[in-house]
């Protein structure tokens, strides 16, 4: 079940559950869509490309799967990116898309 997180790891930005600016990598990091093209679609923390975060739906329209049973976390991960290592970290990738790295 995705955490739906608060805000973006880089600027804090707040997205809220049904934020389409929220952007995820497979490990479910967690940035906005600015953010996320700053850092040329490459994950800092583990090299892979992002998604737009699904929106959980608000109504149970099926018992039992909606925000009201499974609500997003409150946990805030605000962890920063250096941008100059990870222009490094980048260039590692040569331009490789995300279904090759």
């Amino acid at each position: 079940m995705l955490e739906l997180r608060p805000t973006c790891e880089q600027c804090n930005k707040a997205l809220p559950p049904a934020s389409t600016e929220a952007m995820i990598c497979s490990f479910e990091c967690t940035y906005c869509r600015d953010c996320v093209e700053r850092l040329q679609n490459v994950c800092p923390n583990c090299g892979g490309g992002f998604t737009p975060r699904p929106v959980r739906p608000a109504h149970a329209w099926r018992p039992g799967v909606s925000l009201e049973g499974h609500p997003a976390t409150g946990k805030v991960t605000y962890n920063p990116v250096d941008l100059v290592a990870h222009a490094r970290f980048v260039a590692l990738l040569d331009g490789r898309p995300p279904e090759q790295r």
